[in-house]
């Protein structure tokens, strides 16, 4: 018996889904996706609400002198507002920044519920009197700036005067003016500068030095000539230094105490200028 090949079979025909029967399945597939993302962030959203992701502890860093836990717990506190998750840095930055005596803060998140927060302090150099006599303080960058005044009035601090979008230059000549004339022992404890741009120095003794008009290193040029020469009159005469006008082009007048010029006597008055040219 002799059997024959079968023919091969055909190979299936794929016929394609009507039209409407695809739009269906891309619509139930599309719903079920969506379906399944709302479920996730209805489940993350619930979770980021847990009770456990509360913000539950606040860690200070930083040399602290004058900023103490209970006055960051009344000031700052109050304006925080979320979890470890939904809470705003930058209004925890502003909070804690408010706080008195805090210059800058740096908040950062620690998993699960807690806040670590930097907190740099103002360093008070100076007393700073506005031009409506009010009084605030300067701090180490030449930023005046509020604070209780009462917190600084044992520490002997200078007093400056002068527009205050010049705290800064006015800090930085003050350093520099310090140094020189305290080899004279004329602590400078006031520094004036006006609105016409004329500097004035009065010591912790009362007496006040005229240095004029320029930018920092003009004045303190001609008080550091000044302070080079000085010393031969002061010795000269053996007086205490009442007062020195440095404005002149070509050298300096001084007011000692009990030394009067010939003018200064026939008008009947003590204390009249020597000059000293240089």
């Amino acid at each position: 018996m002799v059997t024959r090949p079968r023919p091969p079979a055909a190979a299936p025909v794929a016929v394609p889904w009507p039209a409407d029967v695809r739009l269906m399945n891309a619509v139930a597939a599309a719903i079920a996706a969506i379906s399944v993302l709302v479920l996730i962030a209805a489940g993350v959203r619930a979770a980021t609400r847990a009770p456990w992701f509360s913000i539950r502890a606040i860690q200070l860093d930083g040399e602290l002198a004058r900023t103490s836990v209970p006055t960051v717990r009344a000031n700052a506190l109050p304006r925080l507002s979320g979890n470890f998750f939904s809470l705003d840095l930058q209004r925890a930055r502003a909070a804690f920044e408010s706080v008195p005596w805090v210059r800058a803060a740096v908040v950062r998140r620690i998993w699960p519920n807690r806040l670590a927060v930097g907190l740099e302090e103002h360093r008070p150099v100076a007393l700073w009197q506005g031009e409506d006599d009010a009084v605030q303080l300067v701090n180490s960058f030449g930023e005046v700036f509020d604070a209780n005044i009462g917190d600084v009035e044992d520490d002997a601090l200078p007093i400056f005067r002068g527009p205050s979008e010049r705290a800064a230059a006015m800090w930085s000549l003050y350093r520099r003016l310090a140094t020189v004339l305290a080899e004279h022992d004329l602590a400078p404890h006031r520094l004036t500068l006006s609105t016409r741009g004329s500097w004035q120095v009065e010591t912790d003794a009362g007496q006040v030095l005229e240095l004029g008009r320029g930018d920092e290193d003009e004045v303190f040029a001609r008080t550091e000539r000044f302070v080079r020469t000085v010393g031969s009159l002061t010795e000269r005469y053996r007086k205490p230094l009442l007062s020195v006008d440095l404005r002149h082009a070509n050298g300096y007048a001084l007011r000692l105490q009990g030394v009067t010029t010939l003018a200064a006597s026939a008008a009947g008055t003590a204390g009249g200028p020597a000059k000293r040219t240089h």
